[in-house]
């Protein structure tokens, strides 16, 4: 029996912990759905089973000793039978660039008449990338005075446009940070 800690893949937060036997194991590792051993039920228990809150598992890791599994899965829903986010009582939400990504996704997918955001993307990518332009050199102008608001707003401005045209140009802000990552391992 291994205690198996579950982290959402996608915040990284910590979201339980169960454990494992081997039959556990083995049914987690065939279905991709968490499946721990109930230690007071004696019995297999796969998490969701009567909520309907399950855990997709997207890779397990064994740590150096082989005594401690770490699950990284994508929760369905709440996490902890008190109806948590986390068996740890924190709220399990994406950082606010995931979340303004997905509301930018929305308006790409789905555009609402009104949006700034739909209307950036009718206009098509040349004006998209032409506004991203014209932020950045404002963000230019402003660096160069002692306005702290105005920089701050400016460049708040630019990283909202580049997000809208790596969305336009059907990428995410994961994918630069990969390219990044890539540049600076060794």
């Amino acid at each position: 029996m291994l205690p198996a800690i579950v982290q959402d893949a996608n915040t990284h937060k910590v979201l339980m912990l169960g454990y494992m036997n081997v039959e556990a194991w083995q049914k987690t590792q065939a279905e991709k759905v968490v499946t721990f051993y109930s230690r007071t039920k004696e019995r297999l228990w796969t998490k969701g089973e009567t909520s309907g809150n399950f855990l997709q598992v997207i890779e397990i890791l064994v740590d150096c000793d082989q005594d401690t599994l770490l699950i990284r899965a994508l929760p369905t829903g709440a996490v902890c039978h008190t109806g948590a986010d986390t068996c740890f009582q924190q709220k399990n939400a994406p950082d606010f660039l995931t979340h303004l990504e997905g509301i930018i996704q929305e308006a790409h997918e789905t555009p609402r008449e009104g949006s700034y955001t739909a209307s950036l993307f009718a206009k098509g990518i040349n004006k998209i990338a032409q506004k991203v332009g014209e932020e950045a050199v404002e963000v230019i102008i402003e660096a160069k005075d002692a306005n702290d608001e105005l920089f701050l707003g400016e460049s708040a401005d630019l990283l909202f446009h580049w997000l809208v045209l790596l969305r336009a140009k059907g990428y995410a802000l994961q994918d630069v940070v990969a390219v990044l990552e890539k540049r600076h391992t060794p």
